[in-house]
């Protein structure tokens, strides 16, 4: 009766590696972001799996070990999204890339296809000559560059798929690609910024700025660096850029909207203080704006909508510059400039976690090495490409295969995966209860983590001693009757049938049976007074090197036949 108005829904949830996953943001920057703005964090928070169902080739199988729920790490409230605590990059030795040597490279992208784009300066080179003191170029007769900058790279093979941008620019900088696919540049000798169609041989869609007219106002900029477009909003922020100081937003027609920052002084810059904002990144699920503040060696983060600074990033490993920056969800990556001379931090790319700005992971290239790593960008299965400005050289960088321990961070709350070991154990017929695998989870803790529990030094220490002791004891023991019975000592071989006896040290006499006999009563000494041994032996003495024989021998007696 009440079908008119009611809706039936079936929903499928299932879980993967975040690594072979799309971000769930994807969807919001291709429709309209304001119909997720009321969805709360906690829709995306990743279902535990639990120990009690198992997939075992696409059937569940349910098993009797309710308790091992427990053993599951319940999720913690954190800020952010995924952290891959054994996430490492590493330079793809097999991509032929790296020997493209196009010009000078100074922006790298990826479209919608996960081609590569390349920005660079053909023939054209920065250097010393190149602007006068106003930041006018001086090399205007040198022509704009004859060749295609604009190159589509394929990412497995390095091929040219396309290329563009003949005749268009002077002095190439900064690429990024909106959600449309359509390039945005900027050209520091010509001071303007470029919206591109990259099927359309036309002109550009749009032009900010003018031409070889630096400035400062709202219809000028001074050597512009990056720009970066809001997937859900289209509003366009430029960083502008070598001699301005600021961050300039317009709207997606490319109209004026606001700006913010200014020119930092001496060595402890404020929030929003910049020396060259050299590259941008935005985060567009909370709406932030992340800035590579170049000079001052460190990354600001400010809200699109109110641009209030949100947070300062900065590592004593970067050194004194951040060249350039890259968002993936839960992720931040950075490249750092040529230290100086004296500085010990090295060029290197960076891997931080954006919810705390923890350093994860650092890199750097087998093959060749960085020079002025000038640009850098990350797609979502956490290929990097990073293009370098002297040496004209792109690399790529890939995830190695340790992939087993993972913290992921989904909108604030963390979860540990588990590792198939510990979902497996539940198909065993002989499972043991849950306080015996807890017990032997401990034990097993105790002996992989040598930081906690008992050391097992500690264990074979406590073990050795007492047998040392006793050792100790028995050789004192030893010793003490050594000592006592020094003068005196007696062997008997019955198989020899001969009485042996021998005196330690230096006085002389035997042993005389005689005498023995003679001050018992009833006895006399007659028949005993020859009768003596004499040491057959002649052991040298232990304690003070000379020898002790016996006084007197008696013949021997013949020996036993052999034993068969």
């Amino acid at each position: 009766g009440t079908s008119i108005d009611e809706m039936c829904n079936l929903y499928i949830m299932y879980y993967m590696e975040a690594k072979h996953a799309v971000s769930f943001m994807t969807c919001t920057q291709n429709v309209a972001q304001d119909i997720f703005r009321t969805i709360p964090p906690e829709a995306n928070i990743p279902i535990p799996v639990k120990s009690d169902m198992v997939m075992m080739h696409g059937h569940h199988k349910e098993t009797e070990n309710k308790d091992k729920t427990a053993l599951l790490p319940q999720p913690k409230r954190e800020e952010e999204e995924v952290l891959d605590q054994d996430f490492h990059v590493e330079e793809a030795l097999d991509w032929p890339g790296v020997f493209l040597l196009p010009g000078q490279v100074s922006g790298v992208a990826l479209d919608s296809k996960n081609n590569l784009v390349i920005f660079h300066r053909g023939d054209h080179v920065w250097d010393g000559n190149s602007f006068d003191s106003k930041f006018v170029y001086q090399q205007r007769g040198l022509g704009p560059i004859e060749e295609d900058t604009i190159l589509v790279i394929d990412p497995n093979n390095a091929a040219v798929l396309h290329s563009s941008g003949k005749n268009l620019f002077y002095l190439p900088h900064g690429l990024s690609i909106d959600k449309d696919g359509n390039y945005w540049v900027t050209d520091v000798a010509l001071h303007q910024v470029f919206k591109l169609d990259p099927n359309s041989k036309e002109g550009p869609l749009l032009v900010l700025g003018r031409s070889m007219q630096p400035g400062s106002d709202q219809n000028h900029f001074c050597q512009p660096t990056d720009v970066a477009v809001d997937p859900g909003t289209g509003a366009i922020y430029v960083s502008d850029g070598y001699c301005n100081s600021r961050i300039v937003q317009f709207s997606p027609t490319g109209k004026f909207i606001t700006q913010w920052g200014e020119e930092s002084s001496g060595s402890s810059p404020k929030p929003g203080q910049f020396s060259v904002p050299h590259s941008l990144a935005l985060v567009p699920h909370l709406r932030q704006l992340c800035v590579a503040d170049r000079e001052n060696g460190r990354i600001q983060c400010f809200k699109t909508d109110t641009k209030e600074f949100v947070r300062e990033i900065k590592h004593a490993s970067f050194g004194r510059n951040v060249f350039a920056i890259s968002y993936i969800p839960g992720l931040l990556f950075a490249v750092n400039g040529k230290p100086f001379f004296g500085d010990q931090e090295p060029l290197q790319g960076f891997v931080m976690n954006f919810s705390t700005g923890e350093i994860i992971d650092v890199f750097k290239p087998l093959r060749k090495h960085f020079d002025m790593p000038h640009d850098i960008v990350a797609s979502e299965d956490g290929t990097v490409y990073i293009g370098d400005a002297h040496i004209n050289t792109v690399w790529k960088f890939t995830l190695n295969e340790k992939m087993e321990h993972r913290s992921v961070k989904k909108a604030g709350i963390e979860v540990q995966e588990i590792k198939a070991e510990a979902v497996v154990e539940t198909k065993m017929d002989n499972k043991p209860t849950s306080s015996e695998l807890q017990k032997i989870q401990e034990k097993q803790k105790l002996i992989k983590e040598p930081g906690s529990g008992v050391p097992v030094v500690l264990i074979t220490t406590l073990l050795v001693i007492p047998v040392v002791v006793l050792l100790a004891i028995a050789i004192f023991i030893r010793w003490k009757k050594s000592r006592a019975f020094g003068d005196s000592e007696h062997k008997l071989e019955a198989s020899s049938g001969r009485v042996l006896g021998r005196f330690r040290g230096k006085g002389s006499g035997g042993l005389n049976l005689g005498n023995f006999f003679a001050s018992r009563k009833g006895y006399s000494r007659k028949g005993f007074d020859r009768l003596s041994t004499e040491g057959s032996d002649q052991e040298k003495d232990e304690d003070d090197g000379s020898e002790s024989e016996e006084e007197y021998s008696a013949p021997l007696p013949a020996p036993p036949p052999p034993s068969s």
